[in-house]
């Protein structure tokens, strides 16, 4: 296809029909210091494929492969191992072609595929029913957020202090479009996660939701009983975000201990880390909220001959009903990953899940133990399964850019999470899976008193 640029005056006739005074006026809604400006990293306006593809590759040599340094990142994206087995299977032609499941009758494998999906979601975060999936853990979270105010009419929605300052952000950025409240605070290095004080919040508040990260951005993992206990007993609704959902292996699920609705992050589970996406949002919630929850829902029929089938049962999308009617404007599903997440949970099982989910947790604590060992470092946890805080001696951001220059990547400072929080500046957020050796804790807690020294 040929590519046939506009003139200016095309783009004055464009402009013109839209009413738009300018083609920067498109871009309001986008930061200015988020926009383009000049060239992107160095590169010409114009430049030959081989030139262009010489500069991609030296840009690209600066990368740290996650794979062959020390890595202890974590804070929603996790590094584990996915079998060779997961990547064959989702490039299989059946699952390539069959794009979407809107004709059931030539669609039978990827339905069944997202109706085994969701059967594993809900039975992984202790709900009735879950969707066919969502973009990413963030959005799915904003979902849930919309979904409580259409089920108890209320519009205050109260973020756990642990929550993820990112899913934080996406709520505060939907809720510019809308007239919901949102009210958050930073974390404090602390290791009691704090959820008595919202139950207080609830009872005074009386909001739509409450919004709790389990485990929470610092790795605490608390009770959520009582809080849920407290939401139901003031029409609030209890909202879980899981953002390591392999912790579900080892912890009682959200939905097992009273949260309405459950959404997560799934990339832990047969998605790489892929430098942030393309990710898998799960969401989950109790059968009673079926009809108000977002996206597409699988299920299981028969024909008019009796034989087994499936077909999109539920599917309240601004593309099928009035979009003010619609529970949701997310048009599809994150199908691939989806069907990853399904393949690698499929090939763990429950024993395998739980088997993993033990590895990482002991890994995690023989590495806590061994980091809290060096001066200067103190650990903030009093539990976690895989991700654990530690307050250094020191600001954690220089400490971490000092120990990636010496090729260790150490973990998630606080300090760039929450700019300005002085008190969080100190801390830094290390996380440990299955693929962590004994070798790379040794290596950090080296490295780390050298740095502390």
């Amino acid at each position: 296809m040929r590519y046939l640029p506009l003139t200016d005056a095309d783009r004055r006739d464009m402009l013109s029909v839209i009413g738009a005074p300018s083609i920067d006026a498109l871009f309001a809604d986008v930061p200015a210091e988020a926009r383009l400006d000049g060239p992107i990293n160095g590169l010409p306006p114009h430049a030959s494929e081989l030139a262009v593809e010489r500069h991609m590759t030296a840009l690209a040599r600066k990368n740290i492969v996650a794979g062959e340094v020390p890595f202890f990142l974590g804070c929603g994206a996790y590094r584990h191992h996915v079998p060779a087995s997961v990547d064959h299977l989702i490039q299989r032609g059946e699952f390539l072609t069959a794009y979407t499941p809107y004709q059931p009758e030539s669609a039978q494998g990827t339905l069944q595929m997202l109706f085994e999906f969701q059967t594993q979601v809900a039975r992984l975060l202790g709900t009735d029913v879950a969707n066919a999936s969502m973009y990413d853990g963030s959005t799915a979270c904003w979902e849930a957020i919309t979904m409580a105010r259409r089920i108890t009419r209320r519009r205050l929605a109260i973020l756990h202090e642990g929550l993820h300052p990112h899913y934080v952000s996406v709520a505060h950025t939907m809720a510019r479009f809308t007239d919901d409240d949102v009210a958050d605070r930073a974390p404090r290095l602390d290791a009691d996660p704090g959820y008595h004080a919202l139950i207080d919040e609830v009872v005074t508040n009386q909001p739509s939701c409450v919004v709790v990260q389990y485990p929470d951005i610092l790795g605490r993992i608390g009770d959520l009983t009582p809080l849920a206990e407290a939401c139901r007993a003031n029409g609030a609704l209890l909202i879980a975000v899981v953002t390591e959902p392999v912790a579900l292996g080892a912890i009682r699920s959200p939905g097992e201990m009273g949260a309405d609705i459950v959404v997560a992050e799934g990339q832990s589970i047969g998605v790489g880390l892929q430098f942030g996406g393309p990710y898998v949002g799960l969401f989950a919630c109790k059968q009673k909220y079926v009809r108000q929850m977002p996206g597409r829902l699988c299920g299981e029929t028969v024909d008019a001959d009796g034989r087994r089938g499936f077909v999109l049962t539920l599917s309240t999308r601004e593309q099928h009903i009035r979009r003010e009617k619609a529970t949701s404007n997310i048009c599809t599903n994150s199908g691939l990953c989806a069907l990853a997440f399904s393949i690698h949970m499929t090939l763990l099982g429950e024993a395998g899940l739980r088997a993993l989910a033990a590895a990482n947790h002991a890994g995690a604590v023989a590495a806590a133990e061994r980091l809290a060992r060096v001066p200067g470092v103190r650990l903030t946890n009093h539990s976690f399964f895989n991700e654990f805080t530690l307050e250094l001696a020191k600001e954690a951001r220089p400490v971490v850019r000092t120990l990636a220059e010496r090729g260790i990547l150490a973990g998630v400072s606080l300090g760039r999470l929450y700019p300005g929080e002085g008190d969080l500046a100190k801390g830094l957020v290390v996380a440990v899976t299955e693929t962590t050796t004994g070798d790379d804790v040794e290596a950090l807690a080296t490295a780390l008193e050298e740095v502390l020294a």
